[in-house]
């Protein structure tokens, strides 16, 4: 919430005045954040137990609430106690002992702190029960909480019904400290009590909480409570209330109940979209050594859910995402990784949470990592290899990440911890943790931080002395340099044959701003097929190794685990890197070698057919990659390879594989593919079916738009995009200022699935100034985007690219037009393209 302050006019001139002449002192102020250290809350009260009564007032969007807590003081005699509690009506506070009641002094000034005056001092280890009758009212208060920008705590979806296409529907979102706008209570992570929440409401409702339900009972007024108990102590933000129609699908781990609350229309699809949750829960313990912790767990779904999931203990909230159709599932299961994240945060963040935001590394980088973990057991290396290498190039393609320390104590908003530093780097400091301990001591290491400090808040130190009581080994040197300093290694890797003492050197140069960072590092040299693994340490600016070697290696491959968290500088050849793809065996070592290819791609006889062994891979994340390639060259396939790409299009058991090759057909010369294109738009793949419908349009687009009727009947993904570009294919191009001002208006996933559709609209458009008004904001957006993170936007990017491609074949074709010059002019000032 922004607060205004109060000044006369005269002082006010004389702040505008000395700010224009100190700007450098006006800076200081803004960044005064770095010199304010952020410590763990004083422990004043420690939370007992939380027992909540919760009523909704739908009309009015507000909650009607009443709230005993027991709580004692932790060490000093305390005489009264601050609640958090934000923008509430406090009714009443009292103290509650035995059947008495007796009203307390209260203020709440600032509506953010209730402030109660106890009947006593009360020692240490001395219990007190407190009672707040309390309205409270989210909507009338904005507050910042996590991903979410202004978050309300609790939420009301549609509480009239008035909007059709959505259900009626309340759920809670409390990370960070937002649990205390709707209960009175200490919100600090490091607090844990035990909970029982009930709530009345409307008996056609079901309802979720923590814990296990109780009971249920029916209200002669139409209503009915529900009493859910958690019996095990827990940190207050991830306390949860769910309501709303919901069909509950049962399952169980062990003797464990597990639940989806999904809405009805996805009942049949609830255990293919959560049903993996046993044997995440089971593959997790056995990792762990540690059970799944809690009496039941339950996932319930959330319409315009704030963020994509919250791990709330036992009961995980998850955004209307997670949801797909049996139809769409042919695509994948896209919500697989996220449902491992907040599984994980069961035993990490909610059995043992970050004492302060600080510490969050302790939460979010756990639950990270357990997708990369969950994706080793589940389908083998190359999806580990793929999952991991992914985020670590999340962490690195935006530079601002190099300044931020991983446990960072100085920061000026809470909420910006939840960022690719606390997530994606964390999780590939586990991942390098890992290796350097080994997979015995590394999950023992875990096991005792988890049975040491569970119940409890922990911070990094303490992750740090339980791996280095089970290993043996000092650490210091690992976390001082991974978790309380900033950036990587940023190197750049020479390489020299010294043929007169038969030997390969290796250089590796430390370019990085900053301190140096110490890693061991495996490095294999090639000759033929056999790899000769050697274990160096990196501790120096330069550093220099020289390995005995009968020959000049085919391959030497540095970082041969490919598990460095670094941007590198490696100046292999095309040789080396056909070397790599064909004997090295991980994910990282293809994908490197078919990115080298893309790159510097010369049309060479090595580099041919490097790219072409991409198409035959094992792995579909690999041939999709080749496939992209294809894609940007589509022109240049001899008819050998545009065989293979017709076999993925017809026969490979990955539909998004499949949707690729079918774009580089229409590319190629798409008229003899006719006849399969129009089978391939029925497909049950909406991947296949989309990329069938636009190479139909490109085609026989008669054919094409005569199909649109019936294809939206069920259109999701791809062929929701697809048929988008025939909307826009049949918009006025004398129309582009509405038809700009209607996809501005557009929410964030409207846009992606109107982008495509936006650019055929563009290339229909002779005229400069409507051009510009059709895609200029895309553009615009585009740049801004790079801006801050370079990598962002690269499907605009394909499709600027493919824009400015096709009105370059129009200017060689009609060399005097000046309209169609000025629209590429105008592509390549706006983005940097060339």
């Amino acid at each position: 919430m922004k607060k205004l302050a109060l000044c006369t006019l005269s002082a006010l001139l004389a702040i505008v005045a000395i700010a224009q002449q100190k700007q450098s002192d006006s800076l200081t102020k803004k960044e005064s954040w770095k010199n304010i250290y952020q410590a763990a809350s004083e422990k004043v009260f420690d939370l007992i137990h939380t027992k909540i009564d919760a009523r909704f007032d739908y009309e009015k969007k507000r909650m009607p609430g009443k709230v005993w807590l027991t709580l004692k003081p932790h060490f000093y005699p305390q005489d009264s106690l601050i609640l958090d509690a934000k923008g509430m009506f406090i009714n009443r506070v009292a103290v509650v002992k035995g059947t008495a009641i007796k009203n307390l002094a209260f203020s709440y000034a600032d509506s953010l702190n209730l402030r109660i005056k106890l009947d006593k001092t009360y020692k240490a280890g001395e219990q007190v029960m407190v009672y707040v009758n309390y309205t409270a009212r989210p909507d009338e208060l904005a507050y910042k909480a996590s991903g979410s920008g202004k978050a309300k705590g609790l939420y009301f979806i549609n509480p009239d019904g008035k909007d059709t296409t959505k259900p009626i529907q309340i759920w809670t979102e409390c990370e960070t400290e937002a649990v205390s706008i709707w209960v009175p209570i200490i919100d600090k992570p490091n607090q844990k009590t035990t909970d029982e929440i009930t709530m009345t409401v409307p008996a056609k409702y079901v309802t979720l909480s923590n814990g296990l339900l109780k009971s249920s009972k029916l209200n002669k007024d139409g209503t009915r409570t529900d009493h859910w108990k958690m019996d095990l102590p827990h940190a207050p933000y991830l306390f949860f209330m769910g309501v709303g129609d919901y069909t509950i699908i049962n399952d169980k781990y062990k003797n464990i109940p597990v639940q989806y609350y999904v809405e009805p229309k996805y009942a049949s699809v609830a255990k293919k979209i959560f049903g993996l949750t046993p044997e995440m829960m089971g593959f997790f313990s056995r990792l762990l050594g540690v059970e799944y912790p809690w009496a039941k767990y339950a996932q319930i779904t959330a319409r315009d859910y704030v963020s994509g999931a919250m791990e709330n203990t036992t009961a995980t909230l998850h955004g209307s995402a997670a949801y797909q159709t049996n139809r769409s599932l042919a695509d994948g299961l896209n919500w697989e990784s996220t449902i491992a994240h907040e599984l994980f945060h069961q035993w990490f963040g909610d059995l043992v949470t970050a004492e302060s935001w600080s510490n969050l590394t302790l939460n979010e980088s756990f639950a990270n990592y357990a997708q990369t973990l969950w994706y080793e057991y589940k389908y083998g290396k190359d999806a580990a290899g793929e999952e991991n290498y992914s985020d670590m190039q999340k962490y690195l393609r935006r530079p601002a990440n190099s300044e931020k320390v991983l446990t960072r104590f100085y920061y000026d908003d809470k909420e910006k911890m939840f960022d690719d530093v606390s997530y994606e780097k964390g999780g590939r400091v586990l991942h390098l943790l890992r290796d350097y301990l080994g997979d015995s001591a590394f999950f023992k290491g875990l096991n005792l931080y988890l049975n040491t400090y569970k119940f409890k808040a922990a911070e990094t130190h303490q992750l740090r002395l339980a791996m280095e009581e089970v290993s043996g080994k000092d650490l210091n040197w690992f976390f001082n340099q991974w978790y309380f300093q900033a950036g990587h290694p940023e190197v750049d890797i020479t390489y020299e044959w010294l043929d007169s003492s038969r030997q390969q050197k290796v250089t590796i140069v430390q370019n990085q701003k900053g301190q140096l960072f110490e890693f061991p590092l495996a490095i294999d040299m090639y000759n033929g097929t056999l790899a000769n693994r050697h274990q160096v340490w990196v501790k120096d600016t330069v550093s220099t190794f020289y390995f005995a070697a009968a020959q000049v290696p085919d391959l030497v491959n540095v970082d041969a685990k490919k598990i460095m968290l670094w941007k590198k500088n490696d100046p292999k050849t095309a040789a080396h890197y056909l070397h790599q793809f064909n004997n090295a065996p991980l994910f990282v070592d293809r994908k490197e070698a078919l990115d080298f290819v893309a790159q510097h791609f010369d049309s060479s006889t090595t580099q041919r057919r490097l790219m072409a062994n991409g198409l035959l891979d094992a792995y579909a994340s690999i041939r999709q990659i080749a496939l992209q390639f294809w894609k940007k060259n589509a022109a240049i396939l001899t008819p050998e390879e545009e065989k293979r790409v017709y076999n993925i299009a017809q026969k490979d058991n990955d539909q998004p594989t499949r949707a690729m090759a079918i774009d580089i057909l229409a590319r190629r010369n798409g008229k003899p593919y006719e006849a399969f294109f129009l089978k391939s738009v029925t497909d049950s793949s909406y991947s296949v079916a989309g990329a069938a419908l636009e190479a139909l349009l490109r085609v026989n687009p008669t054919a094409a738009m005569a199909m649109e009727k019936e294809l939206k009947k069920d259109a999701e993904g791809r062929l929701k995009i697809s048929l988008n570009i025939i909307a826009y294919l049949k918009r006025d191009v004398a129309d582009a200022d509405s038809v700009a001002a209607e996809y501005k208006r557009m929410s964030f996933l409207e846009k992606d699935e109107s982008l495509r559709g936006m650019f055929y609209y563009a290339y229909r458009i002779k005229d400069l100034a409507k051009f510009k008004k059709a895609i200029g904001f895309i553009l615009e957006d585009y740049v801004n985007a790079r801006k801050s993170f370079p990598a962002a936007r690269l499907t605009t990017a394909e499709y600027i690219s493919w824009l400015l491609g096709e009105k370059e074949k129009i200017l060689a074709a009609d060399q005097g037009n000046e309209m169609i010059a000025g629209q590429i002019k105008y592509i390549k000032e706006k983005t940097g393209m060339k």
